[in-house]
């Protein structure tokens, strides 16, 4: 059994909490939160207890911490964890500068424990599906990727001020995928966006519609287009096209029946946001890093891994701003 603390009692760490509650391999033992009746509340539902977190950093008991909170105080936990021997699974990003992202990551490397960045669509069917396929070579050597990220309504104006932006907030999900999936790199970025939704977006440094177009180190061509409302539900997919095959993991309706009737035929839609739409991916995510911590293995969506999807991110936005193809570097 794994001794795991969740840290964080907000929306996401209700999701976590309800992994961490039916794993088989994890005692969940305690939560921690700033407002302290929020995690009580939350501890009090699935059998755990609030604990300060200087106690659950100190505890012998506790072997992990699953962190759930404000992506301002991930890298400070990530360090603080790794400093008391904890292994760490973290919800994506690491932070929003690159450099203190990255002195966090060098702080668990120096410590020695397992960190997993919360990628949890790499835990998608469909997805994992495309991965094995071009694992396998069915596809062919790669030379085109279409991604969609389409949102059904626009996040409050300011949680976007402190988000980081589209490119680091919605599209670093993507990022990861394009990598983990392919197996390659992209080498360069250039990205357009527009605030189509409400002017406060601009006012606040934002896009709320974009289109990423990425060079991958073979020369193939990523296109990604996002947009934060749409007015049909929650909408991604993939496509990866080759010199063998294409393959798509396609729009995921909730439900797959049609109604003909005269002169139309009618189907199911799509989910109503994004967590109805990955919902599923949480658990098989948690139970990866349970797995690796049982193994004594590196966790899928590691340190690298996290740090990749940042430094694109940050290229992405930087071409954003600039209106400039950037070439993005993977060197320290």
């Amino acid at each position: 059994m794994q001794n795991i603390a969740l840290l964080g009692a907000g929306f996401i760490g209700h999701v976590h909490a309800k992994s961490l509650a039916t794993n088989p391999r994890v005692e969940f033992t305690y939560v921690y939160d700033t407002d302290e009746s929020r995690a009580r509340e939350l501890a009090a539902a699935y059998g755990a207890s609030f604990a300060p977190l200087e106690e659950i950093l100190a505890s012998d008991r506790v072997g992990a911490v699953l962190i759930a909170t404000s992506t301002n105080t991930h890298a400070e936990l990530i360090e603080a964890a790794a400093q008391a021997g904890k292994a760490v699974f973290c919800e994506k990003p690491i932070d929003l500068s690159y450099e203190v992202a990255e002195r966090a990551a060098t702080t668990a490397r120096e410590a020695g424990v397992p960190v997993m960045i919360d990628f949890c669509r790499r835990f998608d069917p469909a997805y994992a599906s495309l991965k094995k396929a071009v694992e396998k070579g069915e596809i062919g050597d790669i030379e085109l990727i279409q991604m969609s990220t389409r949102g059904p309504s626009l996040p409050p104006i300011s949680y976007l001020a402190s988000s980081g932006g589209q490119m680091r907030d919605q599209n670093i999900y993507f990022f990861d995928l394009l990598c983990w999936i392919t197996g390659l790199e992209p080498v360069s970025v250039y990205a357009e966006g527009s605030a189509l939704v409400d002017p406060e977006v601009a006012e606040v440094g934002d896009v709320d519609t974009s289109i990423a177009i990425l060079r991958m180190s073979n020369g193939a061509l990523c296109q990604i287009d996002a947009q934060r409302r749409i007015a049909y539900g929650y909408d991604e997919r993939i496509e990866i096209s080759g010199t063998k095959e294409m393959m798509e993991a396609g729009r995921q309706q909730t439900g797959w029946t049609k109604r003909y009737g005269q002169g139309s035929v009618t189907s199911e839609g799509l989910d109503a946001g994004w967590f109805e739409r990955i919902e599923h991916t949480f658990a098989p995510a948690l139970d990866e890093f349970v797995g690796a911590l049982e193994e004594g293995r590196e966790p899928s969506a590691g340190l690298a891994d996290g740090l990749r999807a940042q430094r694109i991110a940050d290229a992405a936005t930087e071409s954003l701003q600039t209106g400039l193809p950037v070439t993005i570097s993977y060197d320290a």
